[in-house]
């Protein structure tokens, strides 16, 4: 497994964590989302188009990822 950790910006509390999971679930992308730091943790194992997925998933949910 190759983890990649993201920063996210735009949370305001624990349900936007649990937002960014779900919706990325959704999409049958596994992920641990965490509001005090600000992080977004994903198995990602190399893939770039999957990162790019990430990303529009993320950011359709109006944060940013970093």
């Amino acid at each position: 497994m190759n983890k990649k950790v993201f920063k996210i910006k735009g949370m305001d509390c624990d349900a936007c964590a649990k937002m960014i999971e779900l919706d990325l679930e959704d999409a049958g992308i596994t992920a641990a989302c965490n509001y005090a730091k600000e992080t977004l943790e994903v198995d990602v194992n190399g893939d770039k188009e999957l990162e790019k997925k990430i990303k529009v998933i993320v950011e359709k949910g109006g944060y940013r990822l970093m």
